[in-house]
């Protein structure tokens, strides 16, 4: 195996993992499974001969598997998102297990921000959010732009207040 080749799936390795067993070379053997991929479905067997097809729509026909679920709606696209609790309302449980399956509703509903965005959000401080949202006068901004003098006088001040 070249070493600058992609290793993708266990079909690729031939007989090293059995050869790496066999002779008790552990790290070999570790470093071998390190390397595949971690998704399913780069496995050999999910593999397609026509490169055309989309993958996940031939996997989806071939298993005869729905539409697959939206994860995330965005209320500045789709205003009205799907809901279901009526059904459980209605008729219980089972009746919204049924239209859940059917036509399953968004896991998360959510504004015009990623959720990669979100995420920084969250962790930054006051000051930053205001920024990102466009509201930039804030008091930090407002004691940068006192004259010189004025700002001396105030750490005078406040030495003194400390002391």
């Amino acid at each position: 195996m070249r070493p600058s080749a992609i290793l993708i799936n266990e079909s690729q390795l031939g007989t090293r993992l059995n050869h790496a067993i066999d002779h008790d070379r552990r790290g070999e053997f570790a470093l071998l499974l390190a390397l595949l991929s971690s998704d399913a479905r780069d496995m050999a067997q999910f593999q397609l001969q026509d490169e055309s097809i989309d993958p996940e729509l031939a996997l989806r026909a071939k298993f005869d598997l729905p539409e697959k679920q939206a994860l995330v709606n965005d209320l500045t696209v789709q205003p009205l998102p799907r809901d279901n609790s009526i059904a459980f309302l209605e008729g219980g449980a089972r009746a919204f297990q049924l239209l859940e399956a059917l036509s399953p509703e968004a896991l998360v509903i959510r504004g015009d921000k990623s959720s990669s965005m979100q995420k920084v959000l969250a962790n930054c401080d006051y000051l930053t959010k205001q920024k990102y949202k466009g509201n930039t006068k804030s008091v930090v901004y407002d004691a940068l732009n006192t004259h010189f003098v004025d700002q001396l006088a105030q750490q005078r001040q406040m030495s003194r207040v400390m002391v």
